[in-house]
């Protein structure tokens, strides 16, 4: 071979190698020990500290005689060939940019500005497109797709880094797509596809190229000429994105994003985390594979309820109101269900299954429900016996109620109906006594029986009366002969405790400050006000501490009637929780005032807002440290009470009811002579004579004023000796009377419904109410006792003897 020829062979062979060998930053790496990666014919860097940086390979001038065409060259580069290898001069230094939008990977790819068409933001009648390309065929792990700068050259001692690839065959499930950091291909469902740009970093953002990404993850995607944005829509959720701007609208609120959307050569860029963080779709990267897998669902849910809550088989037409969606605005085509009755015709347990299909032909994950099918509800039976078939006039009947429900228990309330029911009959003949049942579901029963009265008397309507009635129970008597009743001894001493009653304006026509007071010490609160403003109010007691030094409010007891459309059912209820109180001892709780500090006290008033027209009542015993200054309330739902205790005057009193400040609010009674001898005797309250009001001040007037009725006033009563076999009655004298009364510990209605008398109060001065029965012997009994709000005064309490029983 001559020398001419020679030199020409080894200045082929030096061309061909500086052609293959990587660039100089590349060799340098190698050296060190990191290993370029080549990813959709880019040379990505990796130092191991997640910073890394793309140069653009120089195509290869031909093919080395033994490379194979479309694979990837695996030789190792030899470091002196490539020693004389330079950077191109578009090469750009290398890059960190490290995305802070979520926990987005770095990315390692940077563009190359010199490339992209400058945006301005004049966008004017279409979007960037970025129409991805048909799904490769080929298997991109065995096949990978030439770069485009040509192929990379193979020689016995170069090789070009491994390009990473994806195996596209891997089965991830239908929810995931697998984007290539700084490449254009994504893969899912088996299937490549490649985007119209690569992914790209820019500032340290990661961009995607919008059309196709959309058209993967199951979007949908629209331009509004008018307002020059590009619209993403997730079911109900919308992003809208403009050219140029680093702000979006999630559902209408504007949102900032890490950088300014773009266009890439006619192709729409914007940060890959503004659409996953917004919809809400998670992602996980794999640093080594250069991966990030999205999970997405493009799939539609349904759901159903169903009614009505309780189904009986054979009867009940079921109701079934379904609810699907398409995440990607898809139409909902076909629906499918299992185990679906509109009648269940057996009781059982059944789940019912319901499945929608979309018009991309996804089916949705099947929903279910169980439902429990009741049987169909059995009536109750009506039964009850007497103790005999034959009776005396004024025998008395005893009755035992056998009735039941077979298919559950029959409530205590209203259940049961009587007709001709009686105690004891004191007319003689056939009484014909029914029974009508009623279960949970409306169905009833009824139950008649017959039972004979002869002309023989037992006990007299009074005598049986006297012995019989049930206590709390009431009944009818001589109400004209109580004024003559002779009237017990007693001997009346006054507690330490000052009432505080506010009760005046009765019925408030507008609101503000309804009574107001500074007191030291035990004080005992009435409170009784009717809403007559025409709005929704509340009711406050405000407690403020003026003194310099801190104070202690201790509430003792408590009792809370209302809000309530009538005075007496509020004011009754206010006095039998108020007693119970007293009883348990479990309501009593301490609050701290600093000095010129107020706070709401007594808050069961303040619970419930009192609608127009209803009425309100509270009893309650505090005690406090120090002189405190209490204001009672009545404003507005959204108003302040501390503030507007500040500023509110005292509303104008009635002509008719009382407010005041009462000292000695405690009358303890005691009564040393034997009570309930042959002749019946009585113990007035209330009528301020024998039990004379209380006297005090109206407050805010700063006028004297007497306690019309003691209202609020807590009566102690001890019977020192009652007579053996005797009846303690309460009968009301002022009008109607509804209430309650310890006796000894226990407490007891005035007056319940009793056979043959209407209502739960005693209703005129002919009824009386049994309080107590002494046995064989002589007892002493304490009662206590304080007058309901809503009722009226005075009232006494009778004494008298028992008849004796008989066979």
């Amino acid at each position: 071979m001559n020398l001419k020829k020679i030199t020409i062979i080894a200045l082929l062979v030096v061309v061909q190698a500086a052609a293959v060998l990587p660039p100089a930053s590349a060799q340098a790496a190698a050296a060190s020990g990191n290993t370029p990666v080549v990813v959709q014919g880019e040379v990505v860097q990796q130092d191991g500290a997640a910073k890394s940086y793309t140069k653009k390979l120089a195509a290869p001038t031909q093919t080395a005689p033994n490379e194979t065409t479309g694979e990837a060259a695996n030789s190792v580069a030899d470091p002196a060939a490539s020693t004389n290898v330079q950077p191109s001069p578009n090469e750009q230094s290398p890059a960190n940019p490290i995305e802070t939008e979520g926990n987005m990977p770095t990315d390692t790819q940077t563009p190359d500005d010199s490339s992209a068409t400058p945006v301005d933001g004049t966008e004017t009648t279409e979007p960037p497109t970025d129409e991805e390309t048909v799904p490769a065929a080929q298997n991109p792990a065995t096949t990978p797709t030439a770069p485009s700068t040509g192929t990379p050259t193979k020689t016995p001692n170069a090789t070009t880094p491994t390009v990473p690839t994806f195996d596209a065959s891997t089965t991830l499930g239908t929810d995931k797509l697998v984007l290539m950091i700084n490449g254009n291909k994504m893969y899912q469902d088996g299937q490549t596809y490649t985007a119209a740009q690569p992914m790209a970093a820019k500032d340290g953002v990661s961009y995607i190229a919008v059309r196709s990404f959309v058209n993967r993850v199951g979007l949908k995607l629209t331009y509004d000429a008018k307002t020059k944005e590009t619209v993403i829509t997730k079911g109900k959720d919308e992003l809208r994105f403009k050219l140029g701007t680093d702000t979006y609208t999630v559902n209408g609120v504007p949102t900032k994003m890490k950088g300014t959307s773009y266009q890439e050569k006619s192709t729409f860029m914007v940060p890959l985390t503004s659409i996953t963080q917004a919809l809400g779709i998670p992602y996980k990267i794999d640093y080594k594979a250069k991966t990030i897998t999205l999970t997405i669902s493009s799939k539609p849910t349904a759901s159903f309820t169903v009614s009505p809550e309780k189904i009986i088989a054979g009867e009940t037409v079921v109701t079934y109101t379904t609810k699907s969606e398409s995440p990607s605005g898809y139409d909902i085509v076909d629906e499918r269900w299992e185990g679906r009755q509109d009648v269940f015709t057996d009781p059982g347990t059944y789940t019912i299954t319901y499945s929608v299909q979309d018009s991309k032909g996804q089916w949705s994950d099947p929903y279910s429900q169980t439902v429990t099918v009741e049987a169909p509800n059995q009536p109750p039976v009506a039964q009850f016996t007497t103790d005999k078939e034959v009776y005396r006039m004024g025998e008395p009947v005893n009755y035992t109620d056998q009735s039941y429900d077979p298919d559950g228990n029959l409530p205590e309330a209203n259940s049961r109906v009587w007709e001709n029911q009686k105690g004891a009959y004191f007319v003689s003949g056939p009484q014909t006594i029914t029974l009508t049942v009623t279960d949970e579901d409306g169905a009833t029963d009824t139950f008649t029986k017959t039972i004979t009265v002869t002309d023989e008397v037992l006990y007299t309507q009074d005598e049986y009366n006297a012995l019989f009635v049930p206590i709390g129970s009431k009944f009818l008597f001589d109400g004209g002969s109580v004024p003559s009743m002779q009237k017990v001894a007693r001997y009346d001493t006054l507690g330490d405790v000052t009432l505080y009653r506010s009760n005046s304006p009765e019925s408030v026509f507008g609101t503000g400050k309804l009574y107001e007071d500074t007191i030291n010490g035990k004080v005992r609160f009435m409170v009784h006000h009717a809403n007559y403003t025409k709005k929704r109010v509340t009711m406050y007691v405000v407690a403020t501490n003026n003194n310099a030094t801190p104070a202690t409010i201790q509430t003792l007891d408590s009792g809370f009637g209302g809000p309530s459309p009538f005075a007496t059912a509020a004011g009754k209820v206010s006095v039998q929780r108020y007693h119970q109180s007293v009883i348990d001892g479990k309501q009593r709780t301490t609050i701290t005032l600093q000095p010129g500090e107020s706070k709401v006290i007594l808050t069961d008033l303040n619970k419930v807002p009192m609608a127009d027209k209803t009425v309100i009542s509270l009893i309650a015993d505090v005690d406090a440290s120090q002189p405190i200054t209490y204001s009672t309330l009545m404003v507005d739902t959204d108003v302040d009470p501390i503030e507007a205790a500040k500023t509110l005057t005292t509303a104008p009193r009635d002509g008719v009811h009382n407010r005041g400040t009462y000292p000695l609010a405690t009358k303890i009674i005691d009564v040393f002579e034997p009570v309930g001898g042959p002749t019946p005797t009585k113990l007035i309250i209330g009528d301020n004579k024998d039990d004379l009001n209380l006297t005090g001040v109206d407050a805010p007037n700063n006028l004297p004023e007497s306690n019309l009725g003691n209202f609020g006033v807590l009566y102690k009563i001890h019977l020192d000796k009652v007579a053996p076999n005797t009846l303690i009655t309460f009968n009301g004298r002022g009008g109607k009377y509804a209430g309650w009364i310890v006796v000894n510990g226990q407490l007891v209605e005035l007056s319940a419904q009793s056979m043959g008398l209407v209502g739960s109060a005693l209703n005129t001065s002919s009824e009386a109410g049994v309080v107590y029965r002494t046995g064989n012997s002589t007892e002493s009994v304490d009662l206590e006792f304080t007058p309901a709000p809503g009722s009226n005064l005075s009232v006494n309490l009778i004494f008298s003897q028992m008849p004796a029983l008989k066979q």
